[in-house]
Order: C-alpha cells, then structure tokens, then sequence
C-alpha cells in the first residue's frame, strides 16, 4: 500500500473511531432505578406544589387557561426559537396521546435524564437540565398528582427543527457538556432558607432556563447565572436577577417575595410578558416558599447584565 493509501487508511479508522465512540457517548441514559426507591409512595397533596413550582401549567395547558382549565395537560404550545419551533406535548392522563401509561420510573427518566419511555432523548426545551436537580421524593409526589388529573385525548404536532438540531442522537452529547444534578452556586454557611431557596430556583423553578445567558450551542452559561439574557423568543430581553448592575440590588428580600405573590414590583410597576405566567405560578405556594427564593436570590453573586445593551 502507498504511503498516501496508508494515510486514508489510518484517517478513515480515526473517524470510525471517533464516530463509535460518539454514538456511544450520545446514547440516552435512563437514570439508576435504585434512586426512585429512596422515596416513599407519592402524596398528591404534595405533589400539587411541586406541580406549581415546576410550572407544569404554563407549556402544557392551553395559553390563557384559567381554573380547572389548567389542569387539562393537553400541549400543543409552540416556542418559536432560532433552533427551530418546539411544542409541549400532551401530558395528560390519557393513556395513547400522553402519560397514563407510564410508569414512575419512567416519569423519573424523562424529569431527571430527559429520556423518553421509548428511550429518545427530549430536547431541554423541556427543562431537565434543572430538574435533573430533584429529590426523588418530589418527583414521586409530582407523579402522584399527575395521575389525579384528566386525560385528554390529543397527539400534538411535532417539532419543526431543520438540521443538525433534528438529529436527536446529538443531544446526548450536548447533555455531557450541559446536565448535572449538582447545584449552580456554592454559598458558604448558607441558611436552611438559602438552601431551601436553592433548591427551588436552581432545581423545579427552573428559574435559570430562562434568566441565564445561553452559549452557541444554547446551553446556559452558568458563569453568568441569572444575569439576565435574550429572550428564547422574540426580541425582548429577560431581566438580570442577581445584584449586580441592571438587576434587582435595590429589591429587599420582601420586596421579591411580595412581587412573586402579588405581581407587584417595589414601584407598583405590575408583572407582564411571559413572567406573568411564572408568578400566578408562585403565588400558588407558600409564603415560605417565596421568602426561600428572595433570600437565595440576595445570596447568590452578583453579575452585569448578560445580555447586550439595547440601542435606544
């Protein structure tokens, strides 16, 4: 064989290699089923708070449900984003067209590993890259609730994505660069409340999908966590929560609480856009609750905005 001949040679074996061991490394991983055993059966009552906290309402109910409507998990909301249009699916009870035939483990698999029954990864316009955050317990007692709801009978529509972002296999290298189960911020001699808080921005708030800068690839620079970012859609900007220059150093610890169950800011300004939706949300849990995020959200570092300033 040529010396030339040689060198395909070795080049097209590297690439097979490299080739292998990407299908390898992008294969969905459903997480230990040992994890799901620590936990003790679901409490629906429970569960309707993490419901809640997770904003489980807001993408797969109708947009401008009200009452007994958003419990109705039909999907079918659409986020229109430079990677293409997603939409929620149906997660309601019915058992063809959404989740009554899942099991826990399956339930745990698609909220801590973004994997589907079938063993498809589901693109983190689902926001598993947070609640891979959870406690077992609280997916247990989310589960528990979730069966308490209607079925609804629906496929929806599929995702318009052109390519590469259509090959599903992908995303499972973007989770080794982008997923973990271990918190954001480190806060030395955190409060139980801090902690608490933590808990319930970094992990079911999922509060970070959206107020977090996102890189290239669209995974969030958590560098810069909760500094604020461009809008998944539109050209709107979500707003710097940290302390730094742009965000909220001037809100109290009250002054957040208050906004989260009220709508109100510490100037009377009211609540709009897509927050809207995410503090109706808030405001479903305890007063504990809300004091918990207003006090990590003052713990946390302080960042510039994270977004490029606007022209007037």
């Amino acid at each position: 064989m040529s010396r030339v001949g040689k060198v395909g040679a070795i080049f097209g074996l590297v690439i097979a290699a490299g080739s292998a061991a990407g299908w390898f490394l992008s294969a969905p991983q459903r997480p230990d089923q040992r994890i799901m055993t620590t936990a003790e059966p679901g409490n629906a009552e429970r569960g309707l708070r993490i419901f809640h906290a997770g904003g489980c309402a807001s993408c797969h109910a109708a947009k401008g449900a009200e009452g007994e409507a958003r419990f109705q998990l039909a999907g079918g909301v659409e986020l229109r984003t430079p990677f293409g249009t997603f939409v929620a699916p149906n997660i309601s009870q019915d058992a063809s067209d959404g989740i009554g035939n899942w099991t826990l483990d399956d339930f745990a698999a698609a909220m801590l590993k973004g994997v589907s029954p079938d063993g498809r990864h589901y693109y983190p316009a689902f926001p598993y890259t947070s609640y891979a955050r959870m406690k077992p317990q609280d997916i247990a007692d989310l589960f528990a609730f979730m069966q308490t709801l209607p079925a609804v009978a629906g496929q929806t529509a599929g995702h318009d994505l052109a390519f590469p972002f259509n090959v599903r296999r992908g995303i499972g290298l973007w989770k080794l660069l982008y997923m973990s189960d271990r918190p954001v911020v480190e806060i030395a001699d955190a409060s139980d409340k801090v902690l608490a808080g933590r808990y319930l921005v970094e992990g079911p708030g999922h509060c970070g999908e959206c107020h977090t800068p996102r890189d290239f690839a669209g995974g969030p620079d958590t560098g810069r966590w909760l500094a604020g970012a461009v809008a998944a859609e539109g050209d709107g900007v979500v707003p710097n929560i940290t302390a730094g220059e742009g965000g909220i150093a001037d809100w109290s610890e009250a002054d957040i609480a208050g906004y989260l169950e009220t709508g109100f800011t510490p100037d009377f300004d009211s609540v709009g856009g897509s927050m809207a939706e995410v503090q109706r949300n808030m405001a479903e849990l305890t007063s504990e609750d809300r004091e918990a995020i207003a006090a990590y959200l003052k713990a946390i570092p302080a960042h510039p905005n994270g977004y490029p300033a606007r022209r007037p």
